[in-house]
């Protein structure tokens, strides 16, 4: 029989945002309204942190999962349309590389793709990875279909994609997503928490005197950490030593007529800017070292670099590399920023967020019993979540760490970024023999640092040895038949603009 509406366990969010929304749709979706009752405490007095606003296909497969429709999402939102990153300068001035999302190449007499690649290259094939990827065809020529969807057939399948999304628009629509689930709104300012004899949270008084009373409480009040930090105690384990940028400043711009499928992301003299075309307007940014840069010096370059008319003013926005000691304490989860911070050079702030709900849910805690129940959920909970933002960490500093760029003091300060042991030992498998360890197929899959490493420069000494069996001339044949194949496919492809998303 279902409990009162009295009864019903209270989850209590501070903050809204992209964390507080994701996470009040996932878990309206999901929880049972007459047990759950999901109340979210935001302000209108404080405004939303959007560094970066671009995501992973994974996200998509997520908001899926909670109920919402690409296309509608797409529709409502002006968003845009992603098949991976372009990196413009980042092994050294004039050079650049594509980072697709999807498959490169097909496997070949059940060895991967790849290793039959570096083969080529050793008899003098010079085709470089990228044209085996369907995604990188399709952003090199500016062509994309929505729906995306390809046969099994096609040389365009296993290919993937994301979004380019206005935080904003974004945050609106699960807002309203959200209150049709009964999710229930609050617009307030916490101005004390109130602890039990236990150390956890009981409640929280607004600015208002209105006490909210909670059984589990979910931090997004970001970089604060209000409960997480403030009230718990938790701290924060900084990573500044892999990660010299600091500060970021973003602008938005009105479209110049064009638009590409994919972010750009620009090594500059003291970091790095991104572009992101939405339908509406392109995100402009600049993250940067304050130790090597002025805010005057990267507003300008900031300026310089962003395309179009500008519309608003330049905001600085300061931020701290690292994770929480914890992310779960006792009954409170730390969400989006108050859990940690990585630099959006791979577009992983969202996924982070929509990989804690996921967690979350599945591990999802009982109140029967209490809180004394949830020892162990919550040491796996930030296990786990440890182990995706060192993940994320590793792959960021792989960008960083196989530059060759020694021309501005920025750069050379790049250089002595110390390497994660871990990171360390999959850079030397991958130079000596073009493999990764196990572990490498969660977030960032094989092909994802695939292409990072041959797009920095990095090529294995040797190949698999099992590419040197059979008639490799009949393979050669066919990985050129398979790359003819998909420029082809691409070329009868629509260009990529607007209207495809009406």
């Amino acid at each position: 029989m279902a409990l009162k509406h009295e009864q019903a366990k209270k989850l209590v969010i501070v903050g809204g945002g992209m964390a507080g929304w994701v996470a009040a749709a996932a878990l309206a979706r999901r929880l049972e309204p007459s047990l759950y009752e999901i109340t979210i405490v935001e302000s209108s007095h404080i405004g939303n942190i959007s560094v970066g606003e671009s995501v992973l296909p994974s996200v998509i497969s997520f908001l899926g999962s909670v109920g919402l429709d690409e296309h509608e999402l797409v529709r409502e939102t002006q968003a845009g349309l992603k098949l991976g990153i372009r990196f413009q300068d980042w092994r050294e001035k004039g050079d650049d590389y594509f980072h697709p999302f999807g498959r490169l190449g097909h496997e070949l007499e059940g060895l991967e793709f790849f290793q039959y690649w570096l083969k080529a290259r050793e008899e003098g094939d010079p085709a470089p990875l990228t044209d085996y990827a369907p995604a990188a065809v399709m952003a090199k020529h500016g062509k994309f279909v929505f729906p995306f969807k390809f046969p099994a057939a096609s040389p365009l399948a296993g290919a993937e994609h994301a979004l380019h999304l206005d935080t904003n628009r974004v945050v609106g629509y699960l807002r309203e997503f959200s209150r049709k689930h009964q999710v229930k709104r609050i617009n307030g300012h916490v101005v004390r928490v109130h602890a039990r004899e236990n150390g956890s949270i009981e409640s929280l008084e607004l600015n208002s005197r209105q006490i909210i009373r909670g059984d589990f409480f979910i931090d997004c009040s970001g970089f604060r950490g209000l409960l997480i930090g403030e009230t718990l105690g938790v701290a924060y384990e900084s990573w500044k030593q892999f990660f010299p940028c600091d500060r970021a400043v973003a602008v938005q711009s009105v479209h110049t007529g064009s638009m590409v499928p994919y972010m750009i992301s620009t090594a500059r003299e003291s970091g790095w800017s991104w572009h992101i075309p939405l339908q509406n307007r392109i995100s402009n940014g600049y993250v940067f070292s304050s130790e090597h840069c002025s805010d005057s010096q990267a507003r300008k370059i900031l300026l310089d670099s962003a395309p179009g008319e500008l519309s608003g003013e330049p905001h600085f926005i300061p931020f701290r590399s690292g994770i929480r000691n914890q992310l779960w304490r006792k009954n409170c989860i730390a969400l989006g920023l108050a859990a940690g911070f990585l630099e959006p050079l791979e577009s992983t702030a969202i996924h982070l967020i929509t990989r804690s709900v996921q967690l979350l849910l599945e591990l999802f805690p009982g109140f029967s019993k209490g809180e004394q129940e949830w020892h162990g959920l919550a040491s796996e909970y930030n296990a786990r979540m440890r182990e995706d933002y060192e993940e994320v960490r590793d792959f960021i500093i792989l960008h960083y760490c196989l530059t060759q760029r020694t021309d501005t003091e920025f750069w050379r300060r790049c250089q002595a970024i110390p390497v994660p042991q871990h990171l360390e030992q999959t850079i030397g498998l991958f130079k000596t023999h073009g493999q990764l360890p196990a572990g490498h197929d969660r977030l960032f899959d094989k092909s994802s640092w695939q292409a990072v490493f041959t797009g920095m420069g990095v090529i294995p000494r040797c190949h698999h040895p099992f590419a040197d069996m059979g008639d490799f001339d009949k393979t050669h044949r066919r990985m050129q038949a398979e790359k003819t194949r998909l420029a082809a496919a691409v070329q009868d492809l629509p260009v990529y603009h607007g209207a495809l998303l009406k």
